[in-house]
């Protein structure tokens, strides 16, 4: 197999450039959703119990991963910046502090995790069958920490040289084991094994990204810049730590922040009974598909920007984001439409209960209208951790996904009386008032550090 990409992504066309980052990361990310799919499919197999208690349960679950997926946009700022300055040391150094970092923090969340998984179920579901389903699955999906904080955080070294195709395959193979995997260890083989029923969806996990993880390492030390690296360059270092912390923790937190608002919009539907929690887990994953090239798009922006700010060409950071906006209004022209006139059809593939498609279709409505706002507000925070500025993305994050949420779905559906639309209006009027808000922050960062937004002042 050939070496890892290694770009300077500071020259040639934007285009070329986005176009070898966004779509091997969004075909990356379009298996990643498949993925979950299969998951949703087959819990829906069972019964829509099932399928309610994979969705609480997966939720808690990304609460950790918060950290590896911070760790991913840590390292790809960082190590893009360096790069970008024809810093090889330092793009080695950080690359191999940030392994050690990731494998020291993933020892410190499962033991967090055992301890707060099952009371975040317990805040967002009811005693009965899918919170004991919802339990039971995270327990066994925990073993995968490992594998999804080191592989998103290894990720973050390989965009950060413009490679975005290692993850994309990893991520098919992947999809394909678990397409094997999912039916044989949930009914087993007849007439020898009984297989493990539900759990057998998350087993199915352990084993595919701890797959995922092995391929990612192995392709980070394919890298020009990691040879001759010595294990000495691994051990701790407080300084590298402090740099890689101060970038990670405000994603990080950014993301608890936003899983923390899906247990909120739980919580808000658990009112309405297991189909309405069971709608919101299936819609989400039809949302995710076609959110996929914007995705892509807007992760091919951060290593863009951050190689770019760090070798002061200011222009391309800004002709980058522009170019981003372009291509992500594009893709709305088809992407809000089918979320307007197609939900019905998507929800009918991994459920038959009218109620559940009732709920999703609901959603998905609402959902159409805010996808390029997500778009403009997914692409501001790459350009606010590529200028190294991501402790504003944290408090954009605490107002729409934090605050925001939590009040205007409880006004929307208390005083308001909208019941379960209610909870969509809610989400909708924080995702645009917190849309504003980012617009009026980026300007000001962007006056700041690269003389202007989407034009030099």
């Amino acid at each position: 197999m050939a070496k890892p990409t290694d770009d300077d992504l500071t020259i040639g066309p934007m285009s070329q450039h986005f176009k070898s980052l966004a779509i091997p990361a969004a075909l990356g990310m379009l298996f990643a959703t498949l993925y979950n799919v299969v998951d949703v499919y087959y819990a829906g197999r069972l019964s829509t119990e099932a399928q309610a208690g994979l969705a609480i349960g997966y939720q808690a679950f990304f609460i950790l991963m918060a950290v590896g997926f911070g760790l991913g946009s840590s390292l790809s700022a960082l190590v893009s910046n360096a790069k970008g300055s024809k810093d090889t040391s330092g793009t080695r150094k950080l690359a191999a502090q940030g392994l050690s970092f990731g494998v020291c923090t993933t020892i410190v969340f499962i033991i967090i995790g055992l301890w707060t998984g099952p009371r975040l179920i317990e805040l967002v579901s009811v005693p009965g069958g899918y919170r004991d389903a919802g339990t039971d699955y995270f327990f066994w999906l925990i073993l995968a920490l490992p594998g999804f904080m080191l592989a998103y955080g290894g990720n973050g070294i390989l965009q950060a040289h413009g490679d975005s195709r290692s993850l994309q395959r990893a991520l098919m193979g992947a999809f394909f084991l678990n397409v094997g995997l999912n039916p044989l260890l949930m009914f087993g083989i007849p007439g020898i094994w009984g297989g493990m029923g539900f759990n057998g969806i998350a087993l199915a996990t352990v084993i595919s990204q701890t797959g995922v993880m092995s391929f990612i390492l192995w392709r980070i030390f394919q890298l020009k810049m990691m040879e001759g690296v010595q294990w000495s360059e691994f051990k701790p270092n407080i300084e590298s730590y402090r740099a890689i912390f101060a970038q990670l923790l405000p994603a990080s937190s950014a993301m608890v922040i936003m899983f923390v608002s899906g247990f909120v919009v739980q919580f808000a539907l658990k009112g309405f009974g297991e189909s309405a929690i069971a709608a919101y887990g299936v819609a989400l994953r039809i949302e995710q598909i076609l959110l996929l090239p914007v995705l892509g798009m807007t992760g091919a922006l951060l290593p863009i920007a951050g190689q770019n700010f760090g070798a002061k060409e200011f222009e391309r950071v800004r002709a980058a984001l522009w170019f981003c906006w372009k291509l992500g209004f594009a893709t709305t022209v088809v992407a809000a439409p089918a979320l307007w006139f197609g939900g019905g059809l998507a929800m009918s593939f991994f459920t038959d209960d009218p109620k559940v498609i009732e709920i999703g279709i609901s959603y998905l409505r609402v959902d159409g209208f805010l996808f390029p706002i997500y778009m403009m507000l997914f692409s501001i925070n790459s350009l606010l951790q590529a200028l190294k500025k991501p402790i504003w993305t944290l408090w954009i994050s605490v107002y729409r996904q934090g605050f925001g949420v939590a009040f205007f779905v409880w006004l929307f559906i208390g005083p308001m009386g909208f019941g379960v639309w209610g909870v969509w209006f809610g989400i909708a009027t924080a995702v645009t008032s917190g849309w504003v808000i980012a617009l009026l922050v980026a300007r000001t960062i962007a006056k700041q550090n690269i003389g202007g937004f989407l034009r030099a002042n």
